[in-house]
């Protein structure tokens, strides 16, 4: 979901057109990058509160098998398809994009988060409410920090594009191993991991984010790149969540 883009420096020559002017692309840079950062708060807000009303709801039972305790003792059909729906979405979110469809994009991310809220749901039912207040904080800091790294940094980030997606596959293979292969120290290996690989993207997709601006600045493409970059923001952010709690949370007993 992250951009390709090629990077344009501010306040430099640019052959016959002379000395940009940076201060209006700052401006627009800002205001941009506010956008970007409003829909996936947004995002992670609605996801949030649809998290806590199913969890906390008669709706919990549609989704999961819940044992008496209110733990959570695995997925119905149900859930599973509220699971697997967002993929779908993000495809759709694509072929949005593709045929300049605005209002679907729109339509189709507030879909996304909403849904991701009910998949998420399941860690209000696996660990206690202060051990994911306390993770969501640590997360949000972590986040906030390496996000301003890699808007801030003169580095380019994006040779780091190729360790990043293979050691994304290998989580994603590794977890598919993990279901049938119980091993405490396979699950510490995978979340420390994924908390690395996810750190990582979060720097190195703001910085990307950052560099499409430049692309489609002023163009009426402009708030789908918003939205698209506010996507890939999300799930770093949920992402890196959920590996922490992987190792800091605290199970419900």
């Amino acid at each position: 979901m992250a951009f390709e883009t090629e990077r344009r420096p501010l306040g430099v020559y640019d052959g016959a057109l002379g000395r940009t002017d940076a201060a209006p692309i700052d401006a627009g840079l800002r205001q941009y990058m506010l956008r970007v950062y409003n829909y996936m708060a947004s995002g992670l807000l609605l996801s949030g509160l649809v998290a806590y009303f199913v969890a906390n709801s008669s709706l919990a039972s549609a989704f999961f098998r819940v044992t008496e305790t209110g733990r959570l003792a695995g997925y119905t059909g149900l859930g599973w398809v509220a699971i697997l729906a967002p993929i779908g979405l993000l495809f759709g979110m694509h072929y949005a994009v593709r045929n300049g469809k605005n209002g679907m994009l729109q339509g189709l991310y507030w879909s996304f988060v909403a849904l991701m809220g009910v998949g998420l749901s399941n860690i209000l039912l696996m660990y206690t409410g202060v051990s994911v207040v306390r993770v969501l904080l640590v997360t949000a800091i972590a986040f906030g920090g390496l996000s301003l790294y890699g808007y801030t940094t003169k580095r380019d980030l994006s040779p780091m594009r190729t360790f990043l997606m293979m050691g994304l596959i290998g989580i994603i293979v590794a977890s598919i191993v993990s279901i049938f292969v119980a091993s405490t120290m396979l699950q510490f290996v995978i979340s420390v991991a994924g908390v690395l690989i996810f750190a990582g993207l979060t720097a190195y997709d703001t910085q990307t984010i950052k560099n499409q601006y430049f692309e489609v600045q002023g163009s009426s493409g402009e708030n789908a790149s918003a939205i698209m970059g506010a996507t890939s923001l999300y799930l770093d952010f949920i992402n890196l969540f959920q590996f922490l709690m992987m190792f800091l949370g605290q199970r419900r007993e």
